[in-house]
């Protein structure tokens, strides 16, 4: 017999309805208005308040399960309504990092008590992670990493020093990899921990940028700093393994809505308002190409992430995809940006310091080049794709043997 008292299976249109109205009541509260002119220390309390409120509707963490904080959705859910959620200028990336890589990965390799402690506050915004991979002489060449992890009784002694950390001088966790072994070959000799970033004999500092008045990378300092055994992530040794499995997430939480600058819908409009020839530049059929070619490669990479977030969904691994789309997407993520500042003339180049990059073109035109450095440069991305998915022979590399300490 059916049970009358069965809730209805939501459609996805009626969600994105659900979403919508639901966005569209807090703009008042925390959209681009409402942020002008914020510190960053008081547009992270208002980002941390919008977090809640999402986590509270289920819209923080879609995938993820309700037990834990998540909206127990599925990826089709996350991506109609980050679609939905990039119509505005709210303060989600201060998350970005925590949400994207750590809390995944903390899902994979923590005890459930650990669990349990720690990722419902993330997800809430109470908590923010860092990623501790790069360092000044291992950028791209993750393996050629020297921060020290040395055994010290139930734990290890960490020295040395990471670069390029976003969010770093807010974060109270962070997910790394360290060197635990150099007298092995390079990518052979890394361990991965997660440790409490509030430990002794961590400093952080900012890396300031070029664009804007503040920064979210930041170099971070080790002296002595002690990280329990029950910490590690994986096998001791097999820390390269898990930091590409981190690295493979990355490129899978990257989307066009949050790499932030003007959305295509924001471009069509400056192409309606700009003129070429006293006509609408949007009637010229360069521009109107330019849009095309746009809106066709966004769909493409679209179809490419809906594809593997479903078959990870179904539990396989993270694949090669993720290294495609990122390369094209920071690429196309440019292109816009240099397209939208021929667009608006002399009047795109005049920088607003209370707005961000996704309100701001000029802004987004300086930010965008580090999307094609940050989580793999172009270069790298390009050796993935050649190697996993066109199957060419790996390039020449006399280091790959031999033990880390006897490299010059």
């Amino acid at each position: 017999m059916t049970d009358t008292m069965t809730k209805p299976v939501e459609s996805l249109s009626e969600y994105v309805d659900r979403a919508r109205a639901w966005l569209a009541a807090l703009e008042p509260r925390f959209g681009a208005e409402a942020r002008k002119g914020l510190s960053v220390e008081q547009d992270l309390a208002l980002a941390r308040e919008y977090q809640t409120l999402k986590s509270e509707a289920g819209y923080a963490c879609i995938t993820l399960p309700r037990e834990i904080g998540g909206g127990g959705g599925t990826e089709l859910h996350k991506i109609l309504f980050t679609q939905e959620e990039s119509k505005y200028d709210y303060p989600t990336v201060y998350f970005g990092v925590s949400l994207g890589m750590p809390v995944p990965m903390m899902l994979r390799y923590a005890d459930q008590e650990t669990i349990q402690r720690l990722i419902p506050p993330s997800i809430r915004g109470e908590l923010i992670w860092a990623q501790l991979f790069s360092e000044p002489a291992a950028g791209s060449d993750l393996a050629a990493l020297r921060t020290r992890a040395v055994r010290d009784g139930d734990g290890w002694r960490i020295d040395g020093q990471k670069l390029w950390t976003s969010w770093a001088q807010f974060a109270d966790y962070a997910i790394g990899v360290f060197r635990t072994d150099p007298t092995v070959a390079k990518h052979a000799g890394l361990t991965f921990f997660w440790l409490d970033m509030k430990s002794p004999g961590i400093t952080v500092k900012e890396v300031r940028k070029l664009a804007g008045k503040t920064s979210e990378i930041n170099e971070v300092f080790f002296d002595n700093v002690y990280v329990p055994d029950s910490q590690r992530m994986g096998e001791v040794g097999a820390g390269f393994r898990v930091a590409i499995e981190t690295l493979m997430i990355e490129r899978y939480s990257v989307t066009d809505e949050n790499m932030g600058g003007p959305s295509l819908y924001d471009v069509a409009k400056f192409a309606a308002n700009a003129r070429i020839n006293g006509r609408p530049a949007l009637d010229d059929g360069q521009v109107r190409h330019a849009l095309a070619d746009a809106l066709v490669e966004r769909q493409g990479l679209r179809s490419i992430h809906r594809r593997a977030l479903n078959a990870m969904a179904a539990g396989e691994e993270p694949g090669p995809e993720g290294s495609i789309r990122k390369l094209r997407l920071a690429r196309r993520r440019q292109i816009i940006a240099e397209l939208s500042l021929d667009l608006l003339g002399a009047q795109g180049i005049a920088l607003d310091p209370e707005v961000s990059r996704a309100q701001d073109a000029a802004w987004s035109w300086i930010e965008i080049p580090g999307g094609r450095i940050a989580g793999g440069t172009d270069e790298i991305l390009r050796n993935t794709i050649a190697e996993k998915v066109l199957g060419l022979p790996q390039d020449y590399r006399p280091d790959k043997k031999v033990p880390f300490n006897q490299i010059g």
